[in-house]
Formats: structure tokens, sequence, C-alpha cells
């Protein structure tokens, strides 16, 4: 039998190692569990990641830098339906990696790479969120005051944060399983396009975007 390369492996673990914590928690997954699901013993996976906050980073950092080239786009973003092709990938960004912040609380408690690390990542989202609807305040798509621009761009951001929080409060069994994702991410874009409607100038939310802001 032909081993597996290393770096394969590797990758395969943490393939895994995501799925189990996105549909189970992390706190509730242990390592054990993660080989068991791979078929390999644990000392195997000790070899490659010697203990589970190394699954974590590893994953975050994967995570940082899908995201990292999403937000360099933001500027890009010129009209409403960029808008919400933007927010929607940002909310898929976030679903595919969703047991970091359904738990993030417990795992910055205990995590301190990740706490380090976060900070950095959520201060660029914002600074993308502000830089696109900056954008869309000069090109004439948004009413919106310079100076109130920080203030939408920290609502969007505890909605995209917390999101997958209030999806696991409102239906813990269900919620964040794969199947879930379509409806999940609708209610999530609904709501942060919510917060720009009351500034978007007639005829802004049409298309695909009325469509999503439609009760």
């Amino acid at each position: 039998m032909v081993k597996k390369a290393p770096r394969r492996t590797a990758a395969r673990i943490l393939e895994v190692a995501r799925e189990q914590f996105n549909r189970f928690g992390e706190p509730n997954v242990p390592v054990a569990q993660v080989a068991a699901e791979l078929g390999i013993s644990p000392g195997n996976l000790h070899y490659h990641y010697k203990a589970k906050d190394e699954l974590v980073n590893a994953l975050f950092d994967s995570h940082a830098e899908a995201l990292g080239e999403l937000l360099a786009e933001a500027p890009d973003v010129r009209d409403m339906a960029s808008a919400e092709s933007f927010l929607r990938a940002l909310f898929g960004q976030i679903w595919y990696v969703r047991f970091l912040y359904r738990d993030l609380g417990d795992l910055l408690s205990r995590n301190r790479r990740l706490e380090t690390r976060l900070q950095p990542l959520l201060a660029d989202e914002a600074l993308a969120l502000r830089l696109m609807l900056d954008r869309l305040r000069r090109e004439g798509v948004l009413s919106l005051h310079a100076e109130d621009i920080g203030l939408v761009a920290d609502s969007m951001m505890m909605v995209l944060t917390f999101w997958p929080s209030h999806e696991y409060v409102r239906a813990p069994r269900q919620a964040l399983e794969p199947e879930a994702a379509g409806q999940a991410l609708t209610r999530g874009l609904r709501q942060v396009l919510h917060l720009l409607a009351p500034y978007q100038r007639e005829g802004a939310a049409t298309g695909p975007t009325a469509e999503v802001l439609a009760p």
C-alpha cells in the first residue's frame, strides 16, 4: 500500500476537524474523535498536530488568508448588486468555519494566539466595510453622512461576527448543519442589507437585493 504524503494527511486532518467542529462545536470534539473519523490513530494525528489548539489555529490561519483576499475587493463595490455579492461572500467565508464564531468566547478564553490574531482580522474587516460604504456613498448609491459610516460598519460587523451564535441559539439541533446553509446565509444577509435600506437612494434596491430584502 502506498503511504499518503504527510502534507496530504495533514490537510485531510484539518478538513475533518473543521467538519466535526462545525457540526458539534469545538469544545465537544476531542482529538480522538477526529482521529476516529479519519480512521487513523490518535498518535498519527498527534504527529501532525500536537494539540487541539494547533488544529484551531491552523484553521483560523486558513480562514484569515481567504478572508483577507476577499476584503481586498471592498473598494471595488460600486452598487447594491456588487455589495450584495460581496456581503454574501463574507457570510460564506464565516459559515465555512462557523465553529470559530459560534464558540468564540470559549476559544478566546483559552487560546492566546487566536486572541492576538483575531483582533487584526476584525480590524481589517471593519476597514473593508467602511471602504465599501464610503464608495457607495460617493457613487450616490447611499445617502449616508461620512461621519455615520463608522457606526453603520460597526453594526454590520456585529451581525457578521455573532450571526453563527444567533443561528445556533434559534435552533441548536439544526441551525449549523450543512443543509441549513442556504437559509442561514439568507437570514444573515437580509439583516445586513436592512441596515443599509434606510440610506439607499430610490431605485438602488432592485433585482436580487430587493428579493433578499422582501419579507
